[in-house]
């Protein structure tokens, strides 16, 4: 079935909205969740290769570290000689290229194209780690989930200007549960005693599930450029807006006519240039939040090691990565429930997270890890919640014309505040381990 050729009378009404909205959440939810899972299951796949006394009771992180178990006991933080960033950077700059550059060409590709080429590089990733004999194999797999989310993320991010607005709710939402989802399946599959190996090969369902949220859940309009280039940028016109146009003759008739009477002439580079500059209010904001957050990630989180607790060194990481991972879920689905239009006071309060923390590592002063798991779900909130009302106001306040490239393009600015925080976190993590 074309879904260009969508005749249903439910596709305006409420059916369709719910739809949609699940839609969405699901195809949140698959474009992280291959690259969040493979991640978890290279760790594991990695100690097995280094040590015949590798665990398989690893939780979602979004870091490896290569040097498993050669830990540095010469520091009083106990940790290990290679940063986590080093595969922070090798999952995201995969992410940070595309999203800095395919805005601007992307609009040739079908959208059909590019949701069929996202999962076969993640279907590829999941096979490349479980087959895995090398540590550069793993590494293959790392850089083909990150190129998989990265396009997913500008192209889902685009292709909701041409659905109601309540959308980004769900595909916020799923996006934030791709991290807590994926923690409990992977971990729970290991737990019922399967091996790393088969249990990547059972979450080839997850691309699958992809297809089928794309194909035939989604309901889009007659005029959506499913297997056609988008040589004209679409005016998207939301509910909201249709409300209002009925009330002006003149825009009503200009609303009964076809779609692709409505399009704008495609954006020139200056253009685009344009709006990426009216962009940079959403973006540095964006930036700010996402550096602070993963340099806290991985650069303090495996220095706030607490010996007298009850949790070890591992469990304690792998509980304020969970942690954190439920504050971004909470905060990604509250966008039905509060919007939040002050994006750098949620940047400054990330912020203050980060410094804060960083003088909890250098000077011990924390009393105790539960101290830690509250600060980490607060962080979580934050980062959530900039990210959800980011992309919400950049569809509100952008003109319809730019919107569809406005959503492509703002998304560059979590990746860049990623890649930026993993070349921070080095030195950081080489002074401390060196004290």
């Amino acid at each position: 079935m074309d879904p260009t050729e969508n005749t249903d009378p439910d596709s305006t009404g409420r059916g369709a909205q719910r739809r949609n909205w699940a839609g969405f959440w699901l195809l949140g939810l698959c474009n992280n969740f291959a690259y969040v899972v493979m991640l978890s299951a290279a760790h594991d796949i990695l100690k097995k290769q280094e040590s015949q006394n590798a665990t398989a009771s690893s939780s979602v992180t979004f870091s490896m570290d290569f040097q498993a178990g050669n830990s540095s006991n010469s520091s009083s933080y106990d940790c290990n000689p290679v940063s986590t960033a080093a595969v922070l950077l090798a999952d995201i700059l995969p992410t940070l290229v595309i999203k800095l550059f395919a805005p601007f060409v992307i609009h040739k590709l079908p959208y059909g194209v590019r949701v069929l080429f996202c999962v076969v590089m993640a279907a590829t990733s999941f096979l490349l780690v479980s087959f895995s004999s090398a540590v550069w194999t793993s590494i293959l797999g790392v850089i083909f989930a990150s190129i998989s989310a990265g396009l997913g993320e500008l192209s889902f991010l685009s292709l909701t200007v041409y659905f109601s607005r309540d959308v980004l709710g769900g595909w916020g939402s799923g996006t934030g549960g791709a991290g807590v989802a994926g923690a409990l399946l992977y971990s729970g599959l290991i737990q019922a005693g399967l091996s790393p190996q088969i249990t990547l090969l059972i979450m080839l369902v997850v691309p699958f599930a992809m297809l089928v949220s794309y194909f035939f859940l989604l309901v889009p309009p007659p005029s959506f450029p499913q297997w056609r280039s988008s040589d004209t940028e679409y005016t998207a016109v939301g509910s909201e807006e249709r409300r209002q146009l009925m009330d002006d003759p003149e825009e009503e008739e200009q609303e009964k006519s076809p779609p692709e009477n409505r399009t704008s002439r495609l954006l020139t580079f200056p253009e685009k240039l344009q709006v990426i500059k009216g962009l940079l209010k959403f973006v540095l904001p964006l930036g700010l939040v996402y550096f602070a957050e993963y340099f806290i990630n991985q650069g303090l989180m495996e220095l706030l090691f607490f010996r007298n607790f009850f949790l070890s060194h591992a469990e304690q990481y792998r509980w304020y990565q969970t942690l954190y991972q439920v504050g971004v879920l909470l905060s990604r689905s509250s966008l039905c429930c509060i919007k939040i239009r002050k994006l750098w006071a949620l940047s400054l309060l990330q912020v203050v997270n980060a410094v804060f923390l960083l003088f909890a590592v250098r000077y011990q002063f924390l009393p105790s890890a539960w101290l830690v798991f509250a600060i980490v779900l607060y962080e979580g909130l934050l980062g959530g919640a900039a990210y959800v009302n980011t992309f919400y106001f950049i569809s509100k306040e952008t003109e319809d014309r730019y919107r569809e490239f406005a959503m492509a393009a703002a998304s560059v600015g979590d990746s860049l505040g990623i890649a930026l925080a993993g070349l921070a976190a080095f030195p950081v993590h080489r002074y401390f381990c060196s004290l």
